[in-house]
């Protein structure tokens, strides 16, 4: 049976807000079991919890952002992803700012955070989301998302680009999850931008803090970081990994296929409102009686457990 799981010490780290361009700070905190990824506002008073569910998703422009009022908590689906790639079912997350810090523009630094924290399993029964029949989106500019039936979890995204001085970075590629696979070929895929859109972003006080040392910058279809890419697919690779971020907003990993085309957080967050407001289309299930073919990386065991 697959149990719940947390984290077994807590860990501090800061990065810089892609956004903002500030410092920010964060906590990640073991939770009790049925918790949940619940992030806090530390720096307002009194403090703010948002629990991170489709729900309260708002903005998706350009982040998965997280609301409740006027408080925001933008950038969120790295860390998301993070979780649901390790399997971490219960976490708080303390931060002291409005946006989760983009590091280095990929989910292998959060990675490295919950491994270095250490996962602790529980003991209740991990819960899935299993796709019962197939249910889509489409919005007006082509793109569209769809889940469907699988015995497992897998993603297709296709990136595409119309223009002609981008069509050569459209690419398609398909991953059948599993923490091994989201490690090696998914974690590590940084987030990317196109230098001619910079300047008119941060006109509009985005992208301050974005830098090659976040993001992988393209100019003329070239990729400026010295180092170049990590793969060859790592731009669509990316798109996967916010893809496993956003879904995991459902609370609960998914047994089902997902398929995108280009889609983004937009039409991810308009596919998982349509899935709730349809429930005979998924059920929730547990390992204590089904058994989901979703393999998980062993826990990591704090050495001064002994």
């Amino acid at each position: 049976m697959l149990v719940q799981r947390t984290l077994t010490n807590h860990i501090k780290a800061s990065g810089i807000g892609v956004h903002s361009g500030r410092k920010i700070t964060m906590n990640l905190l073991p939770a009790e079991e049925d918790q949940g990824v619940i992030f806090k506002r530390i720096d307002l008073e009194p403090a703010v919890e948002i629990k991170a569910v489709v729900e309260n998703v708002g903005p998706t422009s350009f982040a998965t952002t997280l609301i409740d009022g006027n408080v925001e908590i933008a950038t969120v689906e790295h860390m998301m992803s993070a979780f649901a790639g390790l399997g971490i079912d219960n976490v708080t997350v303390e931060i002291n700012d409005c946006e989760v810090p983009i590091m280095d523009g990929s989910a292998s630094p959060f990675v490295f955070l919950i491994q270095s924290a250490g996962i602790k399993e529980q003991s209740k029964p991990k819960k899935f989301i299993k796709i019962k029949k197939e249910i889509s989106i489409t919005t007006d500019n082509g793109a569209y998302a769809k889940l469907s039936p699988y015995d497992g979890f897998k993603v297709t995204h296709s990136l595409v680009y119309d223009d002609e001085s981008r069509k050569s970075l459209s690419k398609t590629t398909t991953v059948d999850f599993n923490s091994t696979t989201y490690l090696k070929e998914i974690s590590r895929s940084r987030t990317y931008g196109f230098m001619n859109e910079l300047e008119a972003l941060k006109k509009n006080s985005l992208a301050l803090g974005a830098s090659q040392k976040n993001a992988i910058a393209i100019k003329d279809n070239k990729i400026l970081n010295e180092d170049g890419l990590r793969s060859q697919d790592e731009l669509v690779k990316h798109k996967i990994l916010d893809v496993i971020g956003d879904l995991y907003l459902l609370q609960y990993n998914l047994i089902g296929e997902f398929e995108g085309y280009k889609s983004g957080h937009t039409q991810n967050n308009l596919l998982l409102r349509k899935l709730i407001e349809v429930p005979d289309s998924w059920e929730l299930i547990s390992s204590e009686v089904d058994n989901p073919i979703i393999d998980y990386i062993e826990p990591i065991i704090d050495p001064s457990l002994g």
